[in-house]
């Protein structure tokens, strides 16, 4: 299965059948679905015309799709606010800025370039509720559109100003210190895997004085390596770092919502760490509570104790920890694959002020990244998926092991997560590609990979694969 359906939008590879990959037709019928709940939701009071923000990242279907998608809420006489070339934080606050209605990135994320999806805002710049996604899902099954005559289609207005206006706001956040970070004279390799983060990565980091070497920042879409920020696709910048005598490299994903550091070392920083360092920073100045998801490090947990804080774990994906940060007043929060969450900017996963608070904090310590990393707690985790064919019932496999661990703690609200008390496990079904995830955590990477390939022999012996 090549086209996912699901709450937080449609994401499917460019090419083939309609209804089984992400075609032309599926992005027509996906964005109709859209303007037509938007339009559903506004009272039948209101005389001026919906407006929705519609940025992309470099994928090479990205103009086709940002065409099919600005012209079909046209159709349906919605106004659209033309980002081009975006990010998802980008779009994220620009949709409150513009007072619009919505917003939608055209991003597949960290999927490699023959992907591409519609991400959906409300007029908040935050992901759409659940219940929200699922009536859209019901809108585009029943094809139940009514598009507008000729003397009342929507208009475009083309603003390419907003990666300038998003640096701008991370700049003026009271936590991030531009001046003393420029006084330290970083050097940092970028790596912007040639989508939009290798214009507004660099951009940032000129201003706050950072001399900064470039790695696949030439946003055309061909995706030097697989999008994922995580260790096994990153040895070219491992070794530009060392070679450059750089203070540490920057790694973000197409559409520049995941951050990932590179210690001067050239060794991992940990995706996992990212949110764990800005934590402690922002922690260290203001007190307060943290979230992160199931399937983050426990670093956090510890970080935030330390600082006498409370810490939360939501389900896995945006939307919950987003909802969890707002129940516990959380100052900080977001998800352990690099995506930082700072209300106090926004309240979605925003790599460029996960790099503007890290490099603050780097500015007011004597140490290197590497020793940065070294003082955190250690645990190492396993990420690791099976791939789902429609043989597979996944369901039953979840609870299975939860009947095999019944004597372990256990929490089922987003899958299954089994909590020994040296390390942890969490199953769940991916909601954006047909996997099983499992990730592990334990206080050695040998402990974390030996518990994972138990339990991904465990799955297999259940599903007999």
């Amino acid at each position: 299965m090549t086209l996912i359906k699901s709450i937080s939008g449609i994401r499917g590879t460019i090419g083939g059948k309609v209804g089984d990959n992400l075609t032309p037709i599926d992005a027509v019928k996906f964005a109709a679905a859209y303007g037509t709940f938007l339009k559903n939701a506004q009272p039948a009071t209101r005389n001026s015309k919906l407006k929705v923000v519609i940025g992309r990242d470099a994928r090479i279907s990205g103009p086709m799709i940002h065409n099919l998608v600005m012209n079909t809420l046209l159709g349906l006489g919605i106004d659209v606010i033309d980002l081009g070339l975006s990010t998802t934080p980008t779009v994220e606050i620009a949709v409150p800025l513009e007072q619009a209605d919505g917003g939608i990135i055209l991003t597949a994320s960290h999927n490699p370039k023959q992907w591409n999806a519609l991400k959906l805002l409300n007029s908040k710049g935050e992901f759409l509720s659940g219940a929200a996604g699922e009536l859209i899902l019901e809108i585009a099954e029943s094809e139940a559109f009514d598009f507008s005559d000729v003397d009342s289609l929507g208009e475009i207005t083309v603003n390419d100003a907003y990666m300038d206006i998003h640096i701008d706001e991370v700049l003026n956040l009271p936590l991030v210190d531009a001046e003393a970070v420029a006084k330290r004279k970083f050097k940092v390799v970028v790596d912007g895997v040639n989508s939009s983060g290798g214009i507004i990565i660099p951009k940032l980091l000129e201003q706050m004085g950072v001399e900064c070497v470039k790695l696949y920042c030439e946003p055309n879409g061909h995706f030097p390596h697989n999008p994922e920020p995580l260790k096994e696709h990153l040895g070219d910048i491992c070794k530009l770092v060392v070679k450059e005598k750089a203070d540490f490299g920057i790694v973000v994903d197409p559409d520049v919502d995941r951050l990932a550091f590179i210690s001067n070392d050239g060794e991992m920083f940990g995706e996992e760490y990212t949110l764990v360092a800005c934590a402690d920073y922002v922690l260290s100045k203001t007190a307060g509570n943290t979230v992160s998801n199931m399937s983050s490090s426990r670093a956090l947990r510890d970080i935030t104790n330390k600082h006498n804080g409370n810490y939360q774990a939501s389900a896995v994906g945006e939307v919950n920890v987003v909802e969890l940060m707002k129940k516990t007043n959380a100052i900080i929060g977001g998800e352990g694959n690099g995506g930082i969450i700072y209300p106090e900017s926004h309240y979605g996963r925003d790599s460029l002020v996960g790099v503007a608070l890290f490099l603050t904090h780097l500015a007011s310590l004597d140490m290197t990244v590497a020793d940065l990393r070294a003082s955190y707690p250690q645990y190492y985790m396993s990420k690791n998926k099976i791939e789902l064919t429609p043989q597979i019932d996944v369901d039953a496999i979840l609870v299975a092991m939860t009947e095999k661990y019944a004597s372990e703690e256990i929490n089922t609200i987003d899958g299954v997560k089994i909590d020994f008390a040296e390390n942890w496990v969490h199953l769940r079904k991916s909601n954006t590609e047909p996997i099983i995830r499992i990730y592990t955590e334990a206080q050695t990477q040998e402990l974390a990979d030996a518990l994972a390939f138990r339990i991904i022999d465990e799955i297999k012996a259940v599903a007999k694969i």
